[in-house]
C-alpha cells in the first residue's frame, strides 16, 4: 500500500504532470478521481486544513460554475463554499496531493516535489516541454 495520494483529474495538464512527478520517485500512489469519487464534507475539510490555505483558495475559480453562482462574493462563508465543492466538485482546484510529509495543491506541478519521500529517479520534462528534473534526478 502505497504513503501517497493525489487528488486527481485526467483532463488537467497540471494534474497529469504532478501524477508523473511521483511516479518518477518509483512509486505508484494511491490516485482518486475526485471527480467521479469526491470527497466527502470530513475528508474535503481535513485536506483544506493540512494544505494551511482559506478554503476559497482551494476553489477553482477558473470554472464557469464559478462566476455562474457568484462565488467571487465575499458574502459565502467558508461552510458554504465547501458546500459549493461538495455538490460541484468541479470547484476543488487540483491535484491535491497527500505524502508523510505534507499535504499541498500542486501548482504549479513541481510543488510535489516539497513534499515527496523519494527522491526522483530521472529526468522528467513537463507536457508542454519544460525540463524539471535532470538526468540525475536533480531539480533544473
Amino acid at each position: 500500500m502505497t504513503d501517497i495520494t493525489i487528488y486527481h483529474n485526467p483532463r488537467c495538464g497540471t494534474s497529469r504532470n504532478t501524477l508523473a512527478l511521483i511516479r518518477n520517485t518509483g512509486v505508484e500512489p494511491r490516485v482518486i478521481h475526485y471527480l467521479e469519487t469526491p470527497p466527502s464534507r470530513a475528508e474535503l475539510l481535513a485536506l483544506i486544513a493540512a494544505i494551511g490555505t482559506p478554503v476559497r483558495d482551494v476553489m477553482r475559480a477558473k470554472e464557469a460554475i464559478y462566476k455562474e453562482l457568484d462565488l467571487d462574493n465575499p458574502k459565502w462563508s467558508d461552510d458554504e463554499l465547501t458546500d459549493y465543492m461538495l455538490a460541484h466538485p468541479i470547484l476543488i482546484n487540483r491535484p491535491i496531493v497527500v505524502t508523510p510529509l505534507g499535504t499541498r495543491l500542486c501548482r504549479p506541478s513541481e510543488a510535489v516535489l516539497e513534499i515527496l519521500p523519494q527522491r526522483q529517479l530521472g529526468a522528467f520534462t513537463k507536457e508542454d516541454g519544460e525540463a524539471v528534473i535532470d538526468a540525475q534526478g536533480r531539480r533544473v
